[in-house]
């Protein structure tokens, strides 16, 4: 029975105390200008976004093309230097058994500078490719800082609307 009294008695005083406490008030009292702050950032965050991705897209399309303009320019100094070396090498089948060797060491010559003349060429298209990519990147850390600012300007926005 003391058991069952001391229980009664130690619930009436923690509803009594419980009873005078206030109730929490809500984190961010929703006043209109907070709520008019809060869609308004909300817009503002949604746009940086949307136009973050839209610079990504754009950076992503303009590599995908310097490749492919690469590429292409590779297969056609491939192309040129094997047209050049058959060519060469059509010639020097051709020439008298004296002149022979000559001109097979001249279609080796110029088959050497076709293919140097087609790795420039590849050299060149891949630094451009580089130069495009290094652009992209700073494109897109550009745009993600952009979207970084506008979140904290709404945040501070929304926190200046609920102080006022």
């Amino acid at each position: 029975m003391n058991k069952l009294l001391a229980t009664l008695i130690a619930t009436l005083f923690v509803g009594v105390v419980s009873a005078q406490t206030p109730a929490a008030a809500p984190a961010a009292s929703a006043t209109p200008a907070v709520v008019k702050a809060e869609v308004k950032a909300e817009k503002a965050v949604v746009k940086a976004e949307k136009s973050e991705a839209k610079v990504d897209a754009k950076a992503d399309a303009k590599v995908s093309k310097a490749e492919a303009a690469a590429a292409k320019k590779k297969a056609k100094a491939e192309a040129k230097a094997a047209k050049a070396k058959a060519k060469a090498d059509a010639k020097a089948a051709k020439a008298d058994a004296e002149d022979k060797t000559k001109a097979m060491a001249k279609a080796e010559k110029t088959g050497a500078k076709a293919d140097e003349k087609a790795t420039k060429t590849a050299v060149k298209a891949d630094e451009k490719v580089g130069a495009t990519k290094v652009e992209a990147t700073a494109d897109k850390a550009k745009a993600a800082a952009t979207t970084t600012a506008v979140k904290a300007e709404v945040k501070a926005d929304v926190k200046a609307a609920g102080a006022k």
